[in-house]
This record gives C-alpha cells, structure tokens and sequence, in this order.
C-alpha cells in the first residue's frame, strides 16, 4: 500500500527494544573475554558452554553501567532485583535458557526526548535490564547467509554470555506519518548517549548496539491496539527508519484486504527493503520464567547509585549546542559534522590549536572525501586531531599552502609520519626564497609576453596566467599570494 495512503487509514503504534552489548572485558556471568573478532569458539569456558556443575558469578562492572544507562535515561533504580531465566530453545545458546531480567528490572520508568524535524517527541522508558548474549550462528550455503538455502549451520559461542542491557520503550503513540523518522531518532540519541557514557562502542555493524522494532497499525481514531510484528536484530540506523516504513505499508495492504497480521518475529532485507517473516511471537507465559537459583538477587547500595550519578557526562545534545554556540556554526554545519561522525574530531582539532572554521572545512570537505575513497569513517582515518591541526598551523605560518597541505595530509594517511616528517620528506615546503621567486616571475613573463603587455594595459585578471605558469614551474610551491604581488612589482603596477 502506499505509505501516505497507510498512514492516512491507520495509526502506527511502535515499540522499540535496543539491546546494548557492554564494553566489559569480561563476559556477564564468567571470566571470559568479550574482545570482539577471535578465532570462533576460543573464548569460552565451563560456564558459557553451560557444562554440568558450572556456576554463574555476576559481573560487577555490568551492573555498574546498566545502572549508569538507567540514570542517564531518567529511570527509577530498583533498591532490590534478580535475575531470572527465560526459557525457549537456542540453537546457539547451550543452556536453552537466558539469565535475564523479568518483572524486577535494575531500572524503569525514564524517557528520553528526540528531535524530530525541528519538534520535540518524548519516548517513554519501560524498563533497562541486565542479561546476556547468545552464541552467533553460522549459516554456509545458499545465497543470502540466512538459515533459508544453508547447507548446514556452525556455532560460534564466542558471544554466549557478553553482558547485554536491553532498553525497552513504552508503547510509541501519536507520531502518524513521522513514525519511521521517530524510530531512527530515537535510536540515534540513544547510540549517542550510550557512547557519551562509555558503557558501549554502539557498533551496530558489529552487532553492538541492535534494535528490534515492534509496530502494529490500529484504524484511524481506533483506541484498539492492533496486533504486532517484530522487526529483529535491525543493525542501522537507515534500516530501523526503513524497516518501519515498510511494515507500516505492509500491514496496512493486509488489513485494507480484510487479511489479519500475525504476531510474529520478521527479519529486514537491507537489499529488497522489505521484511520477512521469522518465528511465532511467543507470550510471556510460553517463556515459563523464573528466579534463577544460582544468583543471589542485587541490591545496589543507594550511595553507591548517587555516586555513580555523579560521574555522569554532559549529554551529548546539550555538548552540541554548547559547542555550536562556542564555535558559531549554524544548524545546517553541526547537522553535517554530526552525520559524519566528525563532531569529536573538530573539537579535538580545535583544542590542539586549529580554528573552528579551519578544522571543519578540512574534515567535511578534503578528509571526508579520503574517507570515502579509502572506505572508512572519518575516525578511522590513519590522522590525529593533531596532527590535522599541525598542517593548519604550517599553512598559517607560511611554510605550507593549500594544495601542499593536501599532499602532506596525504603522507600522513600513507602513514609516512607526522606532518613535519613528511614535509621534510617529500621537500614540500612552500618555496620562499625571494630571488628564486622573482627569477620564476621573471621567466613565466619572458615566456608570455602578449599576457604581459595586457597586464600592463590594466587586465590584471590576466595576471592569473603567470601566477599559473610560476605555480608550476614550482610544483605548487611557491605561495601564490606573493607571486602575484611580484608580478605587478615586476611590470611596474601598483598591487
């Protein structure tokens, strides 16, 4: 159906759960690593391979940022809690059951407020609770590396047992056709305050931050909640505002025909835009949870809590609007440093000593475009804030002008050393001498003479045409302004 046609009929309702993986060095409920990338199957032990007699132990740090998570969201923290288990078959979980959090969460009842289009929407927190990962599966065959057309699947239990927080809104109502927009808003101030808090790297292509996006459609003006779908695992996020987008038109084609939706579990096509259909949804009551007997419940002490409030960062709006203001960037500059991840790099760049204006031309425009050629995001660039902000410094001082700042930025990218390194390196310093200034001038002029006698009969547009033939003759590296100062002194016209 289409989309405004949907939104026109029906009222979206949404649901949003993040899973969050934390940045612990170990594992929720043993000693294991969590570094992310080793060979499959080499960081496990008794207890997340689920071997008889293994006994969880709760990790210290895990609790520690579920509740820093909890405080930056405006949520109550439980005085008391426990983990309990829910159970349903996991391929890649040895177990079968998840030690998770139920009706006692560590933290419930916040919100967290978005800005969508200018308007400000408030999302309403259910609850953040503490559990762990599962193992990853590993589809081989077929054409799309899902279960569907595999030949066999391999487990890798790596992950099984990596601290989760999962962060689970109240139902979404009122946002109609601003429903897709919503959802990625949320979930970009969410990654972005997870990263200010530093529990998380938020790597959703790694599977680090993941969100799971429910939506039902209800007729216009219809209180009755319709039934829901479960988008899962949507790892980006272009594809949480997609994903949603297409439900919407989705479930509105089938209830137009009289069709029922099925409360089921659908994965996202990032290919065809589309969803398909997973698994039956269970209830609550088919998960059959309850306390786990091998952990103790978890009271956090409230000085404990209040101390952790106190290291909370600013949030990470609130630092934008603080630095936009500092540095006198309009909307339309911060909006395209922030989609290019490139607000903590003109910052650092800032505070090395380079000018606002200076480190954002360089990183949104000549290092934006090096990102893309190489393939990377702009922090993964092989360059430092300060050692971009050593390049500015060598251009306003002289020794370095624009064209030559490239190629020395360049360097550093090869990996050829720090900018003064490769300066020297490469011989690319900005060529001052003044006698060799003036014979280039004076050889460019010889050679143009027709150039020469319209510069001299007021076209000084024409100078631009020795200042070219100087810039050559020198590789680039004479500095420009002072060429054509030399030029109108040669021909006797004052600059």
């Amino acid at each position: 159906m289409d989309y405004d046609e949907a939104i026109e009929r029906f009222d979206p309702v949404m649901g949003l759960e993040v899973h969050v993986e934390l940045g612990t060095v170990t594992k929720m409920f043993c000693g294991c690593s969590t570094e992310f990338g080793a060979e499959p199957n080499t960081q496990v032990c008794p207890v997340c391979l689920a071997l008889p007699g293994a006994m969880p132990t709760i990790n210290g740090t895990a609790v520690e940022y579920a509740i820093k998570i909890g405080l930056a969201l405006n949520c109550e923290i439980a005085t008391w809690c426990r983990m309990s288990r829910k159970n349903y078959f996991y391929p890649d979980m040895p177990k079968n059951y998840q030690i998770s959090q139920y009706d006692e969460p560590i933290a419930f009842g916040g919100h967290l407020d978005v800005d969508v289009d200018g308007e400000t929407v408030r999302i309403e927190i259910e609850r953040a609770h503490m559990e762990e990962d599962t193992g990853k599966s590993l589809h081989v065959g077929g054409s799309t590396g899902r279960i569907q057309g595999a030949e066999y699947s391999l487990l890798d239990y790596n992950r099984a047992g990596v601290p989760l927080v999962e962060i689970v809104t109240k139902p979404i109502f009122g946002t109609k056709e601003k429903a897709p927009a919503v959802a990625r808003a949320y979930v970009a101030a969410l990654r972005d305050l997870l990263l200010s808090l530093q529990v998380s790297d938020v790597r959703m292509d790694q599977g680090s931050l993941r969100c799971d996006a429910n939506l039902s459609l209800t007729p216009a003006g219809n209180p009755v909640m319709g039934t829901r779908t479960e988008t899962k695992n949507v790892n980006s996020l272009r594809s949480v505002e997609r994903a949603v987008r297409y439900e919407i038109t989705r479930q509105g084609a089938r209830l137009a025909a009289g069709e029922t939706i099925r409360q089921e579990t659908r994965h996202f096509d990032e290919s065809t835009g589309t969803t398909n259909p997973g698994r039956s949804k269970e209830t609550a009551e088919d998960y059959r949870y309850f306390p786990e007997p091998d952990l103790v419940p978890i009271a956090p002490d409230r000085v404990w809590v209040e101390e952790i409030r106190a290291t909370l960062p600013e949030l990470p709006w609130v630092r934008r609007a603080r630095l936009q203001e500092s540095w006198g960037f309009t909307d339309f500059d911060m909006r395209d440093l922030l989609a290019a991840d490139a607000v903590d790099l003109v910052e650092n760049t800032v505070a090395a000593g380079a000018s606002p204006a200076e480190a954002r031309a360089w990183w949104s425009g000549y290092l934006g475009q090096q990102a893309n050629v190489l393939g990377v995001s702009l922090p993964e660039l092989a360059i430092s804030p300060a050692q971009l902000a050593r390049v500015v410094a060598l251009v306003d001082d002289g020794s370095l002008n624009a064209k030559i700042a490239r190629q020395v930025i360049d360097g550093v990218l090869a990996g050829e050393g720090d900018p003064d390194a490769v300066v020297a390196a490469r011989g690319l310093a900005v060529v001052s001498d003044e006698s060799a200034l003036q014979a280039a001038v004076d050889e460019a002029l010889a050679a143009q003479p027709a150039v020469a006698d319209r510069i001299r009969g007021g076209n000084l547009k024409a100078v631009g045409a020795i200042v070219g033939a100087v810039m050559k003759a020198t590789k680039g590296q004479a500095d420009a302004g002072r060429v054509n100062a030399l030029v109108l002194k040669t021909l006797g016209i004052e600059a």
